[in-house]
């Protein structure tokens, strides 16, 4: 298989998590070396979950408001140029009763999908091209869950209310550096956004739901047109489908839209298997 890299993207609740569950599946059972990163994963290649990046300056003030936890810290943070990398989710994982809540909200603050949108995009391409360069020389296919079209759709759009451009443009330098990898894009539809969403609601833990629903309803996109609650938050997954679709037909690499709304498993595998072409 001369792809190295298979994307997987959809909204949330059109399955996603299971597409990519079941391309990993078919891929092993046919002896092919493939690495599966769903969403959240801590150790993703190519993106940051729980990363926060500071400077210098802001690192040592933090160190010095750190307490017990200074030490650990400073073995933990990863140094790139100026930039001071720490994965403090994983931090919080372990040490979780010296972790105090104000710390852990004063490093969210630097989360790298809490900076600015230009820093966020730069620290996301460099880590995007680090991985790719990576894979080149690997001898597996990834399988990633949603962090191609998702997060810059989610920062730039949901997030900070950007225009569609800025939106787009943010796609396409990701699509550019992966170019060499020949990947694959699945994309996950469903005939009924709604039902979906509200099936994943009805599915997922209430934190994730009343996470969700403040996301996209209290900043950017959300919060400039007045949308609230969960009517609202459906409003901007609509907008966020439009745009989704429109990122799919601009790209250019090899794509597949397949629709998972009746969610027959076997069935389901079979289509995989078809657009996989393996």
């Amino acid at each position: 298989m001369n792809t190295k890299l298979i994307l997987v993207e959809g909204l949330p609740g059109f399955g996603k998590s299971t597409t990519a569950k079941l391309i990993h599946e078919i891929l092993t059972e046919r002896n092919i070396p493939a690495a599966l990163f769903l969403e959240g994963n801590l150790d993703h290649p190519a993106d940051y979950d729980g990363v926060s990046c500071f400077d210098e300056k802001e690192f040592n003030h933090l160190l010095a408001n750190s307490g017990d936890l200074k030490e650990v810290l400073i073995n933990r943070v990863e140094k790139k140029g100026n930039n001071y990398l720490l994965p403090y989710r994983k931090i919080k994982n372990e040490y979780d009763s010296m972790f105090s809540d104000v710390l852990l909200n004063t490093v969210f603050n630097f989360d790298i999908y809490e900076l600015p949108l230009e820093r966020n995009i730069e620290l996301i391409t460099e880590k995007w091209d680090e991985f790719t360069q990576t894979a080149m020389s690997d001898n597996k296919t990834y399988i990633f869950e949603c962090c191609f079209i998702q997060n810059p759709i989610t920062v730039a759009m949901v997030k900070y209310g950007e225009q569609k451009e800025k939106v787009m443009d943010y796609v396409m330098k990701l699509a550019k550096i992966i170019e060499r990898l020949n990947p694959l894009l699945i994309y996950v539809d469903q005939d009924d956004l709604e039902f979906s969403f509200k099936k994943a609601i009805e599915e997922r833990p209430k934190e994730w739901s009343s996470g969700f629903i403040d996301y996209y309803t209290n900043q950017g996109y959300g919060k400039e047109r007045g949308y609230n609650g969960l009517e609202g938050t459906l409003k901007v997954l609509e907008a966020r489908r439009a745009i989704e679709k429109e990122a799919f037909d601009l790209l250019k690499m090899k794509k597949q839209k397949i629709n998972n709304s009746l969610y027959e498993m076997d069935r389901y595998k079979e289509i995989l298997m078809e657009k996989l072409n393996i």
